[in-house]
């Protein structure tokens, strides 16, 4: 390390140059910033289910469309002829909105007894007696309309934008007396969008401030702890500079990666700077001090940043793509901010001149002082192991997957209310979609075995109507149903025949797994569909995928940085010393999960890997400072403690306290992730600090250093 300090002091100014250079192209890189809101199609990509849809869709050329639910606000329903008029009025106006192509209702496209196109007007003249035979002359009425009438679901396809059309029907006013709720994916998408700028844009900003004031605290140097950050800021900008020369769009889970990458890459320039700082109280020679804060720290923190990326590589075995991406982009970001404080850093400090400040901090000291009391004795580390155990016992076997595919809106969200008041009204917000067995050529003939498998596919639970052109044999004129079968007329649900194939439509009710998986069953066993699929069945999906990932993950992660440490190592008692404290936080998280109603979800599922890669910096760092102090004699924790707590107390502090920010966001997803990370982060330190000295020979902890502790 000595010739490296030497190296890095010597050629400060070209490395530093460097670094500026690659920082301001990273810079500019960032107005090529782009990104993806469509939730579904990163989850639907890399998964055999999300293909099957996608290829579905692609395939008739349709989407997923918009839900429109309208409720009447007084004493009427939808089956009088004036209100019925003003939903046409309402209809023609959102078929009038630019990017809608379709619009599904209960109303009929014609008026079954003059032949003519159904206007507000002539619907206000139907005689009341006569509605009813109106609205039935829809084949999918029965599940357009509530039971009572008072409210009424539309479909608003929009095949080239319908994120964008989303946002237009947002903003359109409802008609009067009625109140209007939007649902779908669309919908989805749209809010996500905002969400994203707001994140990427507020957050971040927010995370350095409240890091920078937690080091504060603890070093006691305005200019030192915003340099021990500065490696984290640079490399998240590396970060996204890269991914947007790349050509990658950010979405709602990789929007996080730079907070990721600034929270836990911080942990090298503190140790860094600390250790500088301790140093500049004994010399003033720059090579002596860098030279000595490498000797102490310069192996540590390259096995720390290798095992932090580790921990989120991890997750490219999970099998879900957008977690996958996470777990790249945020490791090439750790590995960026490792590689700045290795040589960027310490060429900058070379070149300013540090006034020693760290005995004014306000925490610093004292966090050293009770440390060295609580490692004093072993039974705070027992009793911290006993209790970490019982918790974990009580509340892991309550772990289960949370399949809602709304899990990252919280309760009170819009998006959320809208979705269960269309769920409530009507079963699901969210209808699937299949495919029939259908040769064109047999025409009318060949829809006579799909209606019956439609009414058996309907009998099942959870399943209020299928809906395909087969309805429409009996309903409507023969030519008409041939105009639909040819192409020659549309349907609002878009295009629902191909040259293999007949597409339909589940409208649910009120269901669960049980019943999803029920439908499957039926779906692979019945030879006349091909398919059976949708976003219910993509998240159901997912849901299993998160049960694997939670697993994979988990034993990659510990297998990787296992075989990192004893290769680093070359000794079992140092690698089992220091996978002990991450074992403890991992079953901490867990069971949190489980405690905390929380559960198991497509992000929740892989912090636990993303935590073994992080939590294993302070078994690193204090490991390889128990290693420099054992050959100074016994008493060797308490000298290891004074070395490497400080900044390790800080660092989880500071992590725990930054990922607060992550609280401005209106995403639930994101909060669950703060507090997800103050149990893990203490914890870590926590069990790092406490079990290692207890694992320790008694010469670590002897009788001469607990006395002096004690009259310190």
């Amino acid at each position: 390390m000595d010739r490296l300090a030497g190296l890095i002091v010597d050629h400060a100014k070209h490395i530093l140059g460097l670094t500026a250079v690659i920082t301001l192209l990273a810079v500019a890189m960032l107005f090529r910033m782009d990104f993806n809101a469509d939730v579904a199609s990163f989850i639907l990509e890399g998964n055999e289910t999300g293909a099957a849809f996608s290829e579905l869709q692609t395939k008739y050329e349709s989407g997923d469309p918009i839900t429109v639910v309208v409720e009447l606000t007084e004493d009427a329903t939808f089956r009088q002829p004036d209100s019925l008029a003003g939903l046409v009025d309402f209809i023609e106006v959102l078929e009038a909105i630019e990017g809608v192509d379709g619009v599904a209702s209960i109303v009929p496209d014609v008026h079954p007894l003059t032949g003519e196109a159904l206007t507000p007007d002539a619907v206000a003249a139907t005689p009341p007696q006569a509605i009813a035979g109106l609205i039935d002359r829809n084949p999918v009425a029965e599940v357009l309309i509530s039971a009572d009438g008072t409210a009424t679901m539309l479909f608003v396809t929009s095949f080239d934008d319908p994120v964008a059309t989303a946002r237009t029907l947002s903003d359109l006013p409802a008609p009067e007396g009625t109140e209007v709720t939007l649902a779908g994916n669309p919908v989805i998408f749209a809010q996500v969008f905002d969400v994203l700028s707001l994140i990427l844009l507020a957050v971040p900003p927010l995370v350095i401030v409240l890091m920078l004031a937690v080091f504060y605290l603890n070093i006691g140097d305005r200019r030192l702890s915003a340099l021990a950050i500065m490696p984290a800021i640079v490399g998240s900008l590396w970060t996204f500079g890269t991914v947007f020369a790349l050509g990658r769009q950010v979405d709602i889970i990789t929007v996080i990666v730079p907070i990721f990458v600034i929270v836990m890459g911080s942990a090298d320039g503190l140790h860094f700077i600390t250790h500088f700082q301790d140093k500049a109280t004994e010399t003033e020679d720059k090579v002596v001090m860098v030279a000595s804060a490498l000797r102490h720290v310069g192996v540590p923190m390259i096995l720390t940043t290798v095992s932090t990326a580790v921990g989120f590589l991890s997750l490219t075995f999970t099998g879900v793509k957008p977690i996958a991406e996470l777990g790249v982009f945020a490791a090439v970001g750790i590995g960026f901010a490792g590689v700045i404080s290795l040589f960027s850093l310490p060429a900058l400090m070379s070149r300013l001149t540090i006034t020693p400040a760290h005995t004014t901090a306000i925490l610093g000291p004292r966090v050293t002082r009770t440390l060295e009391r609580l490692i004093s004795t072993r039974r705070p580390a027992i009793g911290l192991t006993v209790l970490i155990l019982l918790f974990a016992i009580v509340f892991i076997p309550r772990l289960s997957v949370d399949p809602d595919q709304l899990f990252f809106f919280k309760a009170d969200d819009p998006v959320r209310v809208a979705f269960e008041t269309t769920e409530e009204l009507f079963g699901g917000a969210t209808p699937l979609f299949g495919e029939f067995v259908y040769d064109p050529a047999t025409g009318l003939n060949g829809l006579a075995g799909i209606a019956a498998v439609e009414r058996e596919l309907e009998a099942l639970p959870g399943i209020r109507k299928v809906f395909s052109l087969a309805d429409l044999a009996d309903a409507l004129p023969p030519d008409q149903v041939e105009g639909f079968l040819s192409g020659t007329a549309a349907l609002p649900f878009g295009e629902m025949v191909s040259s293999d194939g007949l597409r339909y439509i589940i409208f649910p009710s009120d269901f669960g797994t049980d019943d999803l998986r029920g439908w499957l069953e039926f779906a692979e066993d019945e030879p006349q569909i091909k398919l059976l699929t949708g976003m219910p069945v993509v998240w159901d999906e997912i849901a299993r995928l998160v049960l694997r990932s939670q697993v994979v993950s988990l034993l990659a992660a510990f297998l990787l940085v296992t075989a990192l440490l004893g290769i680093s190592y070359r000794r079992l008692r140092e690698t089992v010393i220091s996978i002990i404290p991450i074992a403890l936080t991992v079953l901490t998280l867990l069971a949190f999960l489980a405690a905390s109603g929380i559960q198991l979800n497509l992000m929740t599922a892989v912090l636990s890997s993303i935590v073994i890669g992080v939590g294993i910096d302070y078994a690193i760092h204090f490991v390889a400072a128990i290693d420099l102090a054992r050959a100074s004699g016994t008493g060797y924790a308490f000298r290891a403690i004074r070395s490497a707590g400080r900044p390790i107390v800080a660092n989880a502090l500071g992590i725990a306290v930054a990922m607060t920010a992550l609280w401005l966001s209106p995403l639930a997803i994101h909060s669950q992730v703060s507090m997800i990370m103050w149990v893990s982060m203490t914890v870590a330190a926590a069990t790092a600090l406490l079990v290692i000295p207890a694992l320790l020979p008694n010469e670590a902890i002897d009788a001469i250093s607990q006395s002096t502790v004690e009259n310190s």
